[in-house]
């Protein structure tokens, strides 16, 4: 068995989901492994990672817009408010997503479905760069 580790640095321009989906793939086809374990982690509070439909920008849209009527950046609403009105509501849509993800490797690719995609949900109205750490484990 092997292990391997990396870091990605993921830079976002405010709330939106971005692919990360080429960056993970790179790496680990450079890993040279056939079989394992990918965990993907974000280490961020009010940031999240999802697995989603990457064929259709309209389902991309959709997300943002559902989390944004989810938890509104109201002020009133909040009592963690020293960080601006899209703080709390960036904590509670974090909450409501993964900051892990585990994707099995076969035959040296990840097992994703034809329309998946990896992606960064950046929660936060302004941009940030976001450190999303890469655990392969396998053969």
């Amino acid at each position: 068995m092997k292990q391997a580790t990396h870091r990605l640095e993921v830079r976002t321009q405010g709330q939106g989901l971005y692919d990360i989906t080429r960056q993970i793939t790179s790496w680990v086809n450079q890993q040279q492994m056939t079989t394992g374990l990918l965990t993907v982690f974000i280490q961020h509070t009010s940031a999240s990672l999802t697995i989603q439909e990457n064929a259709d920008p309209d389902v991309v849209h959709d997300l943002n817009e559902h989390f944004r009527r989810m938890a509104p950046e109201d002020n009133r609403l909040y009592r963690h408010t020293i960080e601006g009105p899209d703080d709390m509501p960036a904590h509670i849509r974090a909450a409501l997503t993964d900051v892990s993800l585990s994707i099995p490797l076969m035959q040296g690719d990840l097992a994703l479905g034809t329309w998946q995609g990896v992606y960064v949900f950046e929660h936060r109205a302004h941009p940030h760069t976001r450190a999303v750490v890469l655990h392969l484990f396998g053969v």
